[in-house]
């Protein structure tokens, strides 16, 4: 299955994604943004609170053999994307319009239009709209499953991998040393 099908097989759907849309879409035309002829992701990651954790995702690339990806991410007013870290992707967000709070690697500021964040794979981050934002996220290739979410109840991606965890870390330790590292590592 295609990388795009499988964020579309997530995304939400009915009366609350065409609002979302609807709304999406006015502010793209309040600020002038030409977008892809894409069909949009309004992700709410399982968690049915799109209001306050989700974004709208439109994927203008994905070429896995090339080696690249390029989205825009859409949040509204104190919309938050969860936390989490990539595997193997490493991304570059651009904030085209609007401002977003950016906490990558357990820091966090504000990021204006124009401003730049590199997040190598493995680094935590999340982001929030501080009013409404547009991020472009240039990236190597994005693969659902390379995500990884530390909120357990987020049922996408890769689950049980959050190693750096203290009670994980605690956790491991009581295992007896047969049993360590059985189970799924960051690539």
């Amino acid at each position: 299955m295609k990388e795009l099908d499988k964020g579309l097989a997530i995304s939400l759907q009915g009366a609350g994604a065409r609002r979302a849309l609807a709304a999406f879409h006015q502010q793209m035309r309040a600020w002038g943004v030409a977008l892809p002829r894409v069909r949009p992701l309004v992700l709410d990651f399982g968690l049915r609170d799109f209001a306050r954790r989700g974004l709208i995702e439109l994927w203008i690339a994905n070429e896995t053999r090339a080696g690249y990806c390029g989205k825009y991410l859409f949040l509204s007013d104190g919309q938050t994307c969860p936390r989490h870290r990539h595997a193997r992707k490493h991304e570059t967000f651009f904030v085209v319009r609007g401002r977003v709070r950016m906490t990558c690697g357990g820091r966090s500021r504000v990021m204006k239009e124009g401003d730049v964040l590199p997040v190598p794979p493995g680094r935590f981050h999340t982001f929030t709209g501080v009013g409404p934002a547009l991020l472009l996220e240039l990236s190597t290739p994005c693969r659902i499953e390379d995500n990884d979410f530390a909120d357990p109840a987020i049922a996408i991606g890769r689950h049980g991998t959050l190693r750096d965890r203290p009670q994980r870390r605690a956790h491991a330790r009581a295992k007896p040393a047969a049993q360590r590292g059985q189970g799924r590592r960051m690539g």
